[in-house]
């Protein structure tokens, strides 16, 4: 896959907007881009391939979901990226960048997570490939996601926390940086999603594009076609572009990116509060970690604190080239709230038998609410599995009337 873009800018979007000490890191990771992703330098991109069949288990399948076709007599397939090695989609891109840091001759990595999918991925990746690795992650999020702090640590990878602001991703991708920046002649920072300065979103981007390049292929063999719509979940929108990019030339597919509709769609200026991470809905241009992007952001141009019951969703900002594509009229930025993605995490794992990350049930949410309007053929994309939400999805279902949700009284003790 090549670049849509020129310069690493989509539209008036992307950039490199970091301090003089990082240029020369960043122009040397733009050269070995270019030559080992882009061109294949020394068989990078099929060493790639190859580990993603040995080690991370690919191809994942494209499911046809009997039970909720029926539902919605529609046909409905699952993109079943839960079903790759680590639980998540957040290991294409990881082993990418791990692989290609060793070709760089790095020695370190770190990198920042917030649901710990991204971190978790990191971290087998790095000791698959022998990597000494750091991961940065906000303090809030290791209190709501102890599961993944201590896989992290099980491969080996030191798990630091970020205490500042609200301790979420936000905060762990500046922290991130900050260690960077301070170590760039043997460091390299595996950015877990298509944001930050070029070359990281178009490169993210192709390393996720796995995804659709598989289920564009899986769908043809299983009904001669096309699908009529694409969903995925979107935050900072890896999993949105690896779906999405083997479908953008395809006119009659439409894409549909399911941000966080939080609790609410408005925001709380005197406060400094979002209580949504909907930045393709809500945000406006401005400048986050290293790039131009839609951000939550308020009259004065302050980054607003965002809101999702999903950590990996919590985050206020989006992918310039995500921004561009809903500019564009590409893709469709909606949104569903917190009720409607609890309602999709029961819905998907009683129909179906598969438990998805509380992310994943976004999409499923808007599904649910949508279905009508999305055609007859329909992917939705399960960027991951939910074991790391069992207790957050607990204590939020507890709290509120979900429907189709197991009583929680049996578990006041705790599991």
């Amino acid at each position: 896959m090549t670049q849509k873009y020129a310069d690493g800018k989509f539209g008036e979007y992307g950039g490199q907007y970091v301090p003089e000490v990082l240029m020369p890191a960043i122009e040397e990771l733009t050269d070995a881009y270019e030559r080992y992703v882009l061109e294949n330098e020394d068989g990078f991109m099929d060493e790639f391939r190859a580990r993603l069949r040995d080690f991370g288990g690919r191809p994942t399948p494209t499911q046809y979901a009997e039970r909720l076709s029926e539902r919605y007599d529609r046909e409905v397939y699952l993109k079943r990226e839960d079903l790759l090695h680590g639980g998540a989609h957040k290991l294409n891109n990881a082993l990418g960048q791990v692989l290609l840091a060793k070709y760089m001759g790095k020695e370190r990595i770190v990198a920042e997570t917030g649901a710990g999918q991204h971190g978790t991925a990191t971290a087998m990746a790095a000791a698959h490939l022998d990597m000494p690795c750091e991961i940065y992650m906000g303090e809030r999020d290791i209190n709501r996601q102890r599961p993944n702090v201590f896989r992290m640590r099980l491969n080996g990878s030191a798990v630091n926390p970020v205490t500042t602001g609200r301790g979420t991703l936000k905060e762990a991708i500046s922290e991130t940086m900050r260690d960077w920046a301070t170590n760039v002649e043997d460091t390299h920072y595996v950015i877990g999603s298509i944001v930050g300065p070029h070359p990281f979103p178009a490169m993210v981007r192709d390393f996720q594009a796995v995804i659709s390049e598989e289920a564009r292929r899986q769908l043809d063999e299983q009904t001669g076609g096309l699908p009529d719509a694409v969903l995925a979940c979107a935050g900072g929108g890896s999993n949105t572009m690896g779906t999405f990019a083997n479908f953008v030339d395809d006119d009659g597919v439409e894409l549909y990116a399911v941000e966080a509709g939080g609790s609410s769609l408005e925001v709380d200026e005197e406060e400094g509060v979002a209580p949504n991470s909907a930045s393709l809905s809500t945000g406006e241009e401005g400048v986050l970690h290293g790039a131009r992007t839609k951000v939550l952001q308020d009259s004065d141009g302050q980054i607003m604190e965002s809101h999702s019951v999903s950590a990996g969703l919590d985050y206020a900002g989006v992918g310039p080239e995500l921004a561009r594509l809903v500019d564009d009229g590409r893709v469709q930025a909606v949104n569903v709230g917190d009720v409607s993605a609890l309602e999709g995490f029961h819905r998907l794992s009683q129909l179906e038998g598969i438990i998805p990350a509380l992310e994943t049930a976004h999409a499923f949410g808007y599904l649910e609410e949508h279905s009508e309007e999305l055609g007859e053929t329909i992917v939705v994309n399960v960027s991951g599995r939910g074991d790391k939400d069992l207790e957050t999805v607990i204590e939020e279902t507890e709290k509120r009337d979900i429907e189709n949700a197991p009583s929680m009284a049996e578990f006041s003790g705790g599991i």
